[in-house]
């Protein structure tokens, strides 16, 4: 049985990667896949576990090969996905989970159509920006810019299969971890009527 792709996405300061760290140590069989950067890391990050870090060259190297499955460029930056691990892993039967931003995650579904998008939606505008300066990594300039993209990406939300708000976390990381669950059940019950002698 082919593993399923998750994709948790949605605008930056919605608390993707919060989300999925909670999942991941709640041990429920998701492989987070590793994205790439042309960014520096920074001094909490660590090399292969946050980011691959990679330079310009090689990075547009990948994308002329066709090795991304998606990638944006963002404040100078590129950031995206190395296809090879992620197919790999579904095709041992593995369910992997991408946290990506939006441009990615459609991208991602053009390529992979199975792939079961969620959009973590924020309580309010007003909050989303709050938690940006919060972060205390960007200049105004860049949370404008995060703030004006958040709009686009907004306005893509019909395009996923479910939209979970993150008002409160515990509750966002259950109704996230109800949702994966309620995906492999059906999987599980396809699987069964495929091979159901009559």
């Amino acid at each position: 049985m082919k593993g399923i792709l998750f994709v948790l996405s949605g605008p930056s300061g919605t608390g993707k990667g919060t989300i999925c760290k909670e999942l991941l140590k709640r041990g429920i069989g998701l492989n987070l896949s590793v994205s790439a950067t042309t960014r520096e890391c920074r001094k909490d990050e660590v090399p292969g576990v946050t980011y691959h870090y990679v330079s310009t060259d090689e990075f547009r190297r990948m994308i002329d090969n066709s090795e991304m499955l998606e990638y944006a460029i963002f404040n100078g930056n590129y950031y995206g996905t190395p296809k090879e691990s992620v197919i790999k892993l579904l095709g041992e039967g593995k369910d992997v989970l991408l946290e990506i931003e939006p441009q990615g995650a459609l991208q991602v579904k053009q390529l992979m159509p199975e792939a079961v998008l969620m959009f973590i939606i924020p309580p309010s505008m007003t909050e989303l920006k709050s938690r940006l300066i919060g972060r205390g990594r960007e200049t105004e300039e860049e949370i404008a810019e995060r703030i004006n993209a958040a709009k686009w990406e907004l306005a893509q939300a019909d395009k996923y299969s479910v939209h979970i708000i993150n008002d409160e976390l515990d509750k966002c990381v259950e109704d996230v971890t109800a949702y994966i669950q309620q995906k492999r059940d059906e999987r599980v019950r396809i699987e069964n009527l495929m091979n159901e002698e009559i």
